[in-house]
C-alpha cells in the first residue's frame, strides 16, 4: 500500500489562524552577541590560619590602694572577674580574680597555654614576655593588662608597674614591651585613657617595623658574604620575626581622654567583663536599663546569675544565648568590615575571633 501525501494549497493556508500570529524569538535582542563575563571564582576558605597558644594576664591592682591620679565616686564599681576583692585578704583576692580571668579566657581557648602576673615589676613583664614568645615561636600571643590599681598611661607611651617594694610606680615602655612580645600578638589594655596607648602602639609598630626590616637588610649581606667563608654563618644569625608588628592586634577600654566607668551596679572590670562574659553582662546592663516594656519587670539580676548551662553546650539555655549573640554578632561584622578584614578577625583564630565578638559588645 503506497502512502499518499496531501500538499494544503497557498490560498488555503492563508486561510488557517496559525499564520496570523508573529513568529516567536524574533525580536532584534534575541539575536545579539551577548557579552558574559567570565566567571571569577571567589575563594572563602583561609588559607593561613593561626592560633593563640599563649595568654599573658597582668595584673596591676594593688588591692586597697588607689592609683594618685583617679578620684573615686562613692559608691564606686569594685568587682573584678565578677569578685569582690575587699571581702578577702588583697594578696587571695589577687589570685583569685587573676585564676578567675584564666577561667574565663578559657571558655573561648581551652588549650592555650597561660602564665599570670600579679602586681608585677618591669623584670617581671620581660621575663613573662620573653618566655610566652619563645615557646609560642611564630603563633599568637595574647597580652591582657588589667591596670586598675596604677596611674593611667602616659603621653610618651608607658603603661605603669611596680618596683619590688611596692613603694613606687615605675613607667615601662610600650616600645620595650611591643619588641618582648614580637609578633603576632593581640593587646588587651584595660585601664583609663586607653586610647593613648593604641595612638601610640601604631607608631612604636611602624617603627620596630622598619628597625626589623633593616636588620633583615644587613642578614642578607651577611649571608651573602659569609656563603663564600669556611664557617656557617646560621650559628651567629640571629632570628627575626616573620610577622610584622604592624598587622597586631590590640582592644582598648576607652579613648584617650576617657576614664573607665565607675557604675557600682556594674563591675570594675567592665571592658573585661564584656570580652570574658558577654552573655552575663548584657543581660545585666539589660535589666539595668530603666523604662523597659519589653522585659518581664520582675526578672532582676540574681535570676540572672542563675541561667542554667554554660556557653559551650549548645543545648542549654546560656549556651542557646551564646549561639544567638555569635549569629548577631557575626553578621554585624560580615556587614560592616572588609572581607580580608573578616577573615583575619573572625575566622582565622577562635579566641581572636570570639573576643572581637564580645568587642562589638563593649
Amino acid at each position: 500500500m503506497s502512502d499518499t501525501f496531501y500538499v494544503t494549497p497557498a490560498n488555503e493556508i492563508e486561510k488557517l489562524e496559525d499564520w496570523k500570529y508573529p513568529l516567536a524569538f524574533q525580536a532584534a535582542h534575541h539575536h545579539e552577541n551577548l557579552n558574559v563575563s567570565e566567571t571569577v571564582e571567589v575563594e572563602w576558605r583561609l588559607r593561613d590560619r593561626m592560633k593563640t597558644v599563649s595568654v599573658a594576664l597582668v595584673m596591676c591592682l594593688h588591692i586597697g590602694v588607689d592609683p594618685p591620679d583617679v578620684v573615686k565616686a562613692n559608691p564606686c564599681s569594685k568587682l573584678e572577674c565578677w569578685i569582690d576583692p575587699f571581702s578577702m585578704t588583697p594578696r587571695r583576692a589577687l589570685e583569685s580574680i587573676a585564676a578567675e580571668l584564666q577561667r574565663q579566657y578559657e571558655r573561648w581557648q581551652s588549650k592555650a597555654r597561660y602564665k599570670s602576673s600579679l602586681d608585677p615589676t618591669q623584670d617581671d613583664i620581660k621575663k613573662l614576655c620573653m618566655t610566652l614568645r619563645r615557646n609560642a615561636r611564630e603563633e599568637r600571643i595574647l597580652f591582657h593588662y588589667n591596670g586598675h590599681g596604677v596611674p593611667r598611661p602616659t603621653a610618651n607611651g608607658e603603661i605603669w608597674v611596680f618596683n619590688k617594694n611596692f613603694t613606687q610606680y615605675i613607667p615601662l615602655s610600650l616600645y620595650d614591651l611591643q619588641k618582648w612580645m614580637s609578633s603576632p600578638s593581640i593587646f588587651v589594655f584595660d585601664c583609663s585613657h586607653a586610647g593613648v596607648v593604641l595612638n601610640l602602639f601604631v607608631k612604636f609598630a611602624e617603627q620596630i617595623d622598619k628597625e626589623l626590616e633593616d636588620a633583615r637588610k644587613n642578614l642578607a649581606q651577611v649571608s651573602s658574604i659569609s656563603s663564600t667563608s669556611t664557617h656557617p654563618a646560621s650559628q651567629t644569625m640571629p632570628s627575626l620575626p616573620t610577622s610584622s608588628p604592624i598587622q597586631d592586634i590590640l582592644l582598648g577600654a576607652c579613648g584617650e581622654n576617657e576614664l573607665l566607668p565607675m557604675n557600682a551596679e556594674l563591675p570594675a572590670d567592665l571592658f573585661t567583663s564584656c570580652l570574658t562574659t558577654p552573655i552575663k553582662i548584657a543581660l545585666r546592663w539589660y535589666v539595668l536599663q530603666k523604662n523597659i516594656s519589653r522585659l518581664n519587670p520582675n526578672i532582676d539580676q540574681d535570676m540572672i546569675d542563675k541561667i542554667p548551662g554554660t556557653v559551650t553546650d549548645r543545648k542549654s539555655m546560656l549556651g542557646e544565648l551564646n549561639w544567638i549573640f555569635t549569629a548577631v554578632t557575626d553578621t554585624i561584622a560580615w556587614n560592616s568590615l572588609p572581607k580580608d578584614t573578616f577573615q583575619r578577625l573572625f575566622r582565622q583564630d577562635l579566641l581572636v575571633a570570639s573576643l572581637f565578638r564580645n568587642f562589638l559588645l563593649a
